[in-house]
């Protein structure tokens, strides 16, 4: 697949990516799984950079699930030091190529180390105009709509609007990814056909694509073809 092949006057706005296969990749290697999270780390710098590259204007990536607090301590505590690090490194790096870096997600409950450094990636970039990279750190989709039916209660209770006013538009508004257009292609790899409640109500229209590669694996290529895909089932739909 290359670049070629596909339409760039036709790229989806939005691309959503579930990240998942790195213990499986290092486990299938014999290797510890956090340096399968590090090569994860690795092909997602990659992708980000060449969906800056092509024009994507949207990109956001699940690093981090509310669910994730269940594994073993020693393997959050790696993967959290590794996010913190990434954000840290990653954002001087590529706030030369002109991506916004956003985090969605409850980081209310993260330490004061990582909530630092997603406030310094959030600040170092805030002025870029290309790609916007939300990367969802201790994300689930219903507690995203939690947090999001506090909000609109507490507007209510306050009188800022009425009950009569809650609409889509509303609660949209009052989500992690407010003022944000809804993803147009969602990808998972690792051969798993779920979305493991990723953007819940953000993707009831969006298309989605599977890959059976474990994300280590995933290259440039896959995203030409996830794209290409989503291009081929819009012309069917006269889009």
């Amino acid at each position: 697949m290359t670049l070629e092949e596909i339409d760039l006057k036709r790229l989806p706005n939005h691309i959503a990516i579930i990240m998942d296969g790195n213990r499986t990749w290092a486990r299938e290697k014999g290797l510890d799984p956090k340096l399968g999270h590090k090569e994860g780390a690795k092909t997602l710098e990659k992708i980000v950079r060449y969906a800056n590259k092509i024009g994507i204007k949207h990109l956001t990536v699940y690093a981090f699930s509310t669910e994730n607090w269940n594994r073993t301590k020693e393997e959050v505590g790696a993967l959290m030091l590794l996010l913190q690090n990434y954000l840290d490194d990653f954002s001087k790096r590529v706030d030369t190529e002109n991506i916004k870096v956003n985090v969605i997600g409850d980081i209310s409950v993260l330490n004061e180390g990582m909530q630092k450094s997603i406030r310094n990636a959030i600040e170092r970039t805030k002025n870029n105009t290309g790609t916007l990279f939300n990367v969802a750190i201790n994300y689930g989709g219903r507690d995203e709509l939690v947090r999001a039916v506090k909000k609109i209660a507490n507007k209510v209770k306050s009188n800022e609007i009425n009950v009569e006013d809650i609409s889509e538009e509303v609660i949209s508004n009052n989500l992690d990814t407010a003022g944000q257009p809804d993803p147009d292609l969602l990808i998972r790899t690792s051969g798993q056909i779920r979305t493991s409640g990723f953007l819940i109500w953000q993707t009831i229209y969006s298309e989605f694509v599977f890959f059976k590669k474990n994300w280590p694996d995933f290259n440039e290529q896959d995203l030409l073809e996830a794209i290409k895909e989503y291009q081929s089932r819009t012309i069917k739909k006269g889009k």
